[in-house]
Formats: C-alpha cells, sequence, structure tokens
C-alpha cells in the first residue's frame, strides 16, 4: 500500500470517527430522572438526620456532583434546534396586541412552533430543575461538613495542666508501646513468618545495604557535584545548585525507604506496626523537605540565599527549621499512635502539649528573627512586596507561636493544632520564594541578563506560581478536594450574562488567540521592516507608515477572531457599551483627538522619522510616532513628547522635508572706513570656498546697513545639508577671522564715552576731613552748559 493510500485511509477513518462523535452527541440521551429521585431523596433523609459520618457524607456528595455534572451536560441538549424554532418564530414578526387580530395561517404555524418549541425545551427545563436540586443538595453538605469542622475546632476537651491526667498519659503510651511490643513478639513467634523472614533474607539484607550506603555517603555525593558544577560553571550556578540540592531529599529518603522496606520486607512486622512503618518514611521526607527549605532559604552563601539575613541569625535559621520540622514529625507520629491505639482525649492532650509549646517557642524565636529582617530599609529606598511579606509572616509567626500553647492549655486542643497548618503554610511560602528565585536564575541562564527580575518571564511566572500555591494552601487549611473540584468546575462553566455564558476555558481560549494573533502580527511587522519594504524604493517614513499599519490592523483582527472563535455573543452588551462609549468620549476626548492625529500622520506623512522640525517652542530629530504622541530628541539629547494634536493643528517647521538642502546665513560687522567692496569680495571668497556650499544657486552677499557700531553684513548661501548648519556656521567665522586680518579689515565692538552732569556735586560731597580728593572733571571744548551731559562716540 502506498503513503497516498494509507494517508487517504488515515482520512477517512478520522472523518468517520468524527461523525460518529458528532451524531453521538446529537443523539444524546437525557438522564435516568427516576434513579436520581431515588438518590435524592435518600440524601435529602442523610442531611436532615445530620447523622452520617464525614467519609459518608463524602461519598454521597460525590455521587450527588456526578449527576449534577450529567444535568449541566443535559442542558444543551437540543440546542440546535431550539434555536432554530426561535428564529422562525423570529421571523413572524412579533405577536399581535390585546384586541388585533392576524391572519389565520400565521396563527396556527406560530401556534405550531410554540407547541414544538415547549417540546423541545422540555428536557432542558427537567435538566434545569434537576441541576437545581442537586447544587442545592451539595450546598447543604457542605455546609454540615464545614459546621463540624467549626465544632470541632470550638471543642473542649481535658486540660493537659490537670495533674490528674499525666499518670493515665503515661501510662496509656506505655500500654500503646508494649501493645506494639506483643504483637511484634507474636509475629516473631511464627514459624511462619520466619520461614518467610529467611527466604527473603537476601533481598532485606541488600536494601539494609543500599539504605545505609544512601544515608551515609549520599549528603557527601551531593556536595561534591555542587561544587564542581559550580566550579565549571560562571553562569546559571542558580539553577544547578537548586536541582542538585534535591538530591539532599531524595537519596536520603531512598535510603531510609530502603531501611523501612526491608524491615517490612521480612513479614515480622505486625498489623498496627506495619501502619506506623509505613508512615516513618514519609514523615522522615518531611523532616529532609524542611531541612532542605532552611538550607536554601537562609543559605551561608549571600549569593545563595534567598532570605538574606545576616550570617548569624542565618545559622540559627536553619537550626530553627530542622528543629521545627523534628517537633512536627514527632506531633504527627505522636498523632498516628493514638488514632492506631484508640487513646483518650486526655491521654492525647497531654502527649500533644509538650510539643505544641515547643512548637510555639521555636515560632516565636524564628519570627522574631523575620520580623526583623532588613529593619533598617525604608520603604522610599525601594522595599519591595517580598520584603513585606517575609515581615508580616514573621509577626503573624510570633502571634500564633503565643497564642497555642495558652489554647492547647485551656483545652481547645484541636484548635491549637491548627499550628500545624500554619508551620505548612510557611514552608508552602518558602518554597514559592525558591522557586521564584529558580526562574530568575534561569532566565539568567537563558537570556543572559545580570538582574533577571528585569524580564517580564520572571515576573509572570512568579505570579503563576503565587496563583497555583493558592489551592494547596487552601487543603492545608482543611479545605476538602471536593469543594476545590467544585470551584473549578464553577469557573469552568462560568457565569450567564443574558443570553451568553462566559467560562474559564472562554476566557483562555480568547487570550490564547489573541496572544498567537498578536505574536504572528509582531512577526508579519519584523519581516515587513527587515525583508521586505527595505528592497522597495519607499522612504523610511513611508516603511514606518506601512509597518505601524500593519501593527494596528493585525491586533484589530486578532481580537475580532478571538471573539468570534470563542463562541462570545456580544451582542447584549452592545447598549452597555454604548452607552459607556459616550461617557468614556467625552472623558476622553484628548487621547482620540491624539489617537487620530496620530492616524493622520501615518498616512499623510507631514513629518517622518528623522525629520529635523520645530514646533511649539521645541526643535530636534523626531525619534519616533506612536499612535498618541510623538517622541522629538532635542540638540541637548533630552527628549520631549509632543501630542500628535499639535502636530496636525499647530504650526509646524520641517527643515528637511522631502531633502537636507537648506540657507545658511551668517552675520558680519566691520568697523566704519573699511572699503565695502573689499569686504563684500572677501566674504564671497570665503562662502564660495566651503565644501557644504551649493554654487548653484550661488552664495550671496548682502550689505545690510549701517549699525551703531559697524557696516552690517550677511551671507546667505544654500547647503547640501541642512542638519550641518551650525557646523558651517563655524566654519565660515573661522574663515572670516583669518582671512579679515590677512586683509587688515578691522572688526569693531562696542564702545561708550560717559560724561557726567553737574560735576560740581561731587566737589560738595568731598569728606570733611579735607583731604584733597581728585579734581573736578573739565567740560570738553563744544559741549553746552545747559546739555544733558551724554554723548555717543567710537
Amino acid at each position: 500500500m502506498s503513503f497516498r493510500d494509507r494517508a487517504a485511509g488515515l482520512a477517512a477513518a478520522f472523518l468517520l470517527g468524527l461523525w460518529v462523535a458528532i451524531g453521538a452527541a446529537a443523539a444524546q440521551e437525557p438522564p435516568d430522572y427516576e434513579a436520581w429521585d431515588r438518590l435524592a431523596q435518600r440524601a435529602e433523609t442523610v442531611v436532615d438526620r445530620a447523622q452520617a459520618s464525614d467519609a459518608a457524607l463524602e461519598s454521597l456528595r460525590a455521587g450527588i456532583a456526578g449527576w449534577r455534572d450529567q444535568f449541566l451536560d443535559a442542558q444543551g441538549i437540543n440546542a440546535t434546534r431550539i434555536e432554530t424554532l426561535r428564529s422562525q418564530l423570529d421571523a413572524l414578526g412579533p405577536p399581535p396586541e390585546e384586541g388585533e387580530s392576524e391572519p389565520r395561517e400565521v396563527a396556527e404555524r406560530r401556534a405550531e412552533l410554540r407547541a414544538r418549541l415547549a417540546e423541545a425545551r422540555a428536557p432542558v427545563v427537567r435538566a434545569d430543575e434537576a441541576f437545581t436540586r442537586a447544587n442545592g443538595l451539595i450546598t447543604e453538605i457542605d455546609a454540615l461538613l464545614r459546621g463540624r469542622q467549626i465544632d470541632d475546632l470550638r471543642a473542649l476537651g481535658p486540660t493537659p495542666l490537670n495533674p490528674m491526667h499525666w499518670p493515665a498519659g503515661i501510662t496509656d503510651l506505655r500500654e500503646a508501646l508494649h501493645a506494639l511490643q506483643r504483637e511484634t513478639a507474636r509475629t516473631i513467634t511464627s514459624e511462619t513468618r520466619l520461614t518467610e523472614a529467611r527466604n527473603r533474607l537476601p533481598a532485606a539484607v541488600l536494601l539494609v545495604a543500599i539504605g545505609l550506603v544512601l544515608l551515609a555517603r549520599g549528603h557527601h555525593w551531593v556536595e561534591a557535584l555542587g561544587d564542581r558544577m559550580r566550579s565549571a560553571s560562571k553562569r546559571g550556578t542558580g539553577v544547578w545548585s537548586l536541582l542538585i540540592s534535591i538530591g539532599h531529599i531524595v537519596l536520603p529518603f531512598l535510603g531510609f525507604a530502603a531501611l523501612v522496606r526491608a524491615l517490612l520486607l521480612t513479614g515480622l512486622a505486625g498489623q498496627n506496626l506495619t501502619q506506623l512503618l509505613g508512615f516513618l518514611p514519609w514523615a522522615f521526607g518531611l523532616l529532609l523537605a524542611f531541612r532542605w527549605l532552611g538550607r536554601r532559604l537562609f543559605d551561608a552563601r549571600d549569593a545563595d540565599a534567598i532570605v538574606l539575613l545576616e550570617s548569624g541569625w542565618r545559622a540559627e535559621a536553619r537550626w530553627y527549621a530542622t528543629l521545627l520540622a523534628l517537633l512536627v514529625v514527632l506531633q504527627l507520629v505522636t498523632s498516628q499512635i493514638v488514632v492506631l491505639e484508640a487513646l483518650p482525649p486526655a491521654t492525647e492532650a497531654v502527649l500533644q502539649f509538650p510539643l505544641i509549646v515547643a512548637i510555639g517557642l521555636v515560632l516565636v524565636r524564628l519570627g522574631r528573627i523575620l520580623a526583623s529582617y532588613r529593619r533598617g530599609v525604608e520603604p522610599e529606598a525601594g522595599i519591595g512586596f517580598e520584603l513585606r511579606a517575609i515581615r508580616t509572616l514573621g509577626t503573624l509567626s510570633m502571634v500564633i507561636g503565643a497564642v497555642a500553647p495558652l489554647l492547647a492549655a485551656v483545652g481547645y486542643l484541636n484548635a491549637a493544632l491548627l499550628i500545624q497548618p500554619w508551620v505548612a503554610s510557611m514552608a508552602l511560602g518558602g518554597l514559592v520564594l525558591i522557586l521564584q528565585r529558580f526562574v530568575q536564575d534561569l532566565d539568567h541562564l537563558v537570556t543572559g541578563r545580570d538582574t533577571a527580575s528585569e524580564g517580564l518571564f520572571p515576573v509572570l511566572a512568579g505570579m503563576a506560581l503565587t496563583i497555583a500555591a493558592l489551592p494547596v494552601l487552601a487543603l492545608i487549611w482543611g479545605a476538602r478536594t471536593s469543594e476545590l473540584a467544585d470551584l473549578w468546575a464553577r469557573l469552568r462553566d462560568g457565569i450567564q450574562m443574558g443570553e451568553t455564558r462566559i467560562s474559564l476555558t472562554d476566557f483562555v481560549a480568547l487570550v490564547a488567540v489573541f496572544a498567537l494573533g498578536y505574536v504572528a502580527t509582531r512577526a508579519l511587522q519584523g519581516g515587513l521592516r527587515n525583508s521586505i519594504l527595505p528592497r522597495t524604493r519607499l522612504d523610511k517614513g513611508a516603511q514606518t507608515a506601512i509597518v505601524s499599519g500593519t501593527g494596528y490592523i493585525g491586533i484589530l483582527l486578532a481580537a475580532l477572531i478571538a471573539v468570534s472563535a470563542t463562541g462570545l455573543d456580544l451582542s447584549s452588551l452592545a447598549i452597555v457599551a454604548g452607552a459607556l462609549s459616550v461617557g468614556i468620549g467625552f472623558g476622553l476626548q484628548n487621547i482620540v483627538s491624539n489617537f487620530v492625529s496620530g492616524i493622520i500622520l501615518l498616512i499623510e506623512r507631514p513629518v517622518s522619522e528623522g525629520d529635523w522640525i520645530e514646533v511649539g517652542g521645541s526643535m530636534g530629530y523626531v525619534r519616533k510616532i506612536s499612535v498618541r504622541s510623538t517622541r522629538i530628541e532635542t540638540f541637548d539629547r533630552t527628549d520631549v513628547v509632543i501630542p500628535n494634536a499639535d502636530l496636525v493643528s499647530g504650526v509646524v517647521t520641517n527643515w528637511t522635508r522631502g531633502n537636507t538642502i537648506g540657507r545658511v546665513i551668517v552675520p558680519v560687522g566691520v568697523a566704519y572706513g573699511t572699503d565695502t567692496r573689499t569686504v563684500e569680495r572677501i566674504l564671497q571668497d570665503v562662502a564660495e570656498d566651503h565644501p557644504m556650499v551649493l554654487l548653484d544657486p550661488a552664495p550671496f552677499v548682502l550689505f545690510r546697513g549701517f549699525g551703531a557700531d559697524s557696516l552690517d553684513f550677511e551671507i546667505r548661501a544654500i547647503l547640501r545639508d541642512v542638519n550641518w548648519v551650525m557646523n558651517v556656521q563655524s566654519d565660515l567665522n573661522h574663515a572670516i577671522a583669518r582671512r579679515f586680518a590677512e586683509e587688515g579689515v578691522e572688526i569693531p565692538f562696542a564702545q561708550r564715552d560717559v560724561w557726567l552732569r553737574n560735576p560740581e556735586t561731587l566737589a560738595a560731597a568731598r569728606p570733611a576731613s579735607g583731604e584733597a580728593g581728585p579734581p573736578p572733571p573739565q567740560r570738553p571744548a563744544g559741549v553746552p552748559e545747559t546739555g544733558d551731559g551724554e554723548g555717543d562716540g567710537q
């Protein structure tokens, strides 16, 4: 069989499967409502009695949730037919008003369509009613379970401070341990178990050897590998360091699990001891995980430490993290023994109280360290969200560490045991910080940025990690998985807005389609900018206009395609959007005006990127024309942002539009008495000798007139590139100074002769001591006595 035949066969099979799936969906059978009624009646009875166990209620809730999903799917039965019948009714027009009539054929057709519509909607109505009933039952079960949780927290039990409970507690614990010992002794004395143990002894010995080697050497292997990777790679050391450090959890955990497995493999452990041994590896893994968190958060190396405490406090925080994990593990083991041996509440209170007090003391000390984290850093110095979160975590740890032992002492043991979720929450927060640092290090490894937090990807990934940790946090604090699944189902099903249902999947699809359209638009812009347009004869401004216009059109099309692809019907929101657009239009009219002006600039192109313009007292080069504004770089290298409306409605001087030819004017003054023709000849030669001055049209020297201090001339010349006008002016001034010095032409400067009026008043103001002052100035010949005493001279 050829490749073409196989491909045709696969295509036919795919189309056949698609047709079968569509047919099966169209022929969806309604749920078995009789079975549902029986389950619903039983559930109502159970809820009314409120005597079933939590496990039974959870099982009942799971069954009802499955029926609810069926009813939700059944609400889509006959959807196409219902839509068609409604369209047919709309085509007949609105029904006649009271007292009016319509043609008999139309009335009969309308009645027939209404009957068919009611018949088609009957399964939908039935499914909707059953869905409402199932949802109500689930709400009642959740309320019952939540009420039991609250009652457990408020339950007042025996106080561990009562000395009467101490001997009983110690006796019960000793008896529980003796029970485990007796159970193990009975197992060891069994010939059958001993025979099985002998047969499995080689495998058990091998597991013990592997476990001991991993426990003894695993830590050193991980440290050696980490030092080798840090010395071999100068980039991305944080990534390799984190990945290798996980070995501090995995290898010892595998070693301990191998030892426990070897013990269980012998078959010499009793039933209760088997359950306890099965729990121990996970408790040991929890201890290793807390120790790993402490080492990663408070690493001795400043480059690897996430919470950068002082070196002494970091060592103390690592020790407290390990101690906290050990106490929590002991508390979990104690709870397991209480459950296995069915110990009384008083014994549990006596056994748990010392552990709660120890955990509280460690939390208070660790919280004090975290609350004082970088106290010298003020908010205006750049304190971030992470710093505030760590300080808040430390403060809350001190409060919970002080309150939990008090609750346990009073007798609220279940409320005091909330210290366990708090420790788990702290561990979860530390894990989020570690993963956020890992994302930053990974971004640095890929992109090479020195500060990975400058990129957008680490920020988005950090937000995603924080959001992903919320369900785990809810589970830690007692939320049930069924509640989270129900919340996820609600998000997935969405909310009803008129005739449109907007769900989380629709939103994700909308964002995904728009993101693909946006990426495709940017790729098309890059291809136009770098490959296609540079090979055309279009100038730079036209190329920029085409690239910008392609971007606007692409983003608009991406939005329209995303809305249509997700099947969102926004017609019901048209009136609201219209009303909002009026209000927004008044408030954003300047922005809209700038937006329209930006489009005009891109189409008409009176100003292009790279032009030298002057507008509103600002002069410089156009660097970027965006939708709202235009950025100009002035000659002192500062950026000026000008609204596009000013460029369209105001007066704009474009010095380089169309070409770069421009005129330069150089004013020159010479002293009175200089031959003007000689000056004109010198200036003409200077202008014609400059390479940037065009000879056609030729430069022109203009004798402007007689100034107050000089004879005024001007050089007017056309330059090849007006962008060099300042340099040309400087070159011409240097050449003029040199030629004037060679030709003996004098460049004047302003002079003033000042005559004092009534000089005799100075003589009257001489010092009374008789000191001889300067003689009074004499009036020059020819100056009348009644003159104003002021005159000008060269």
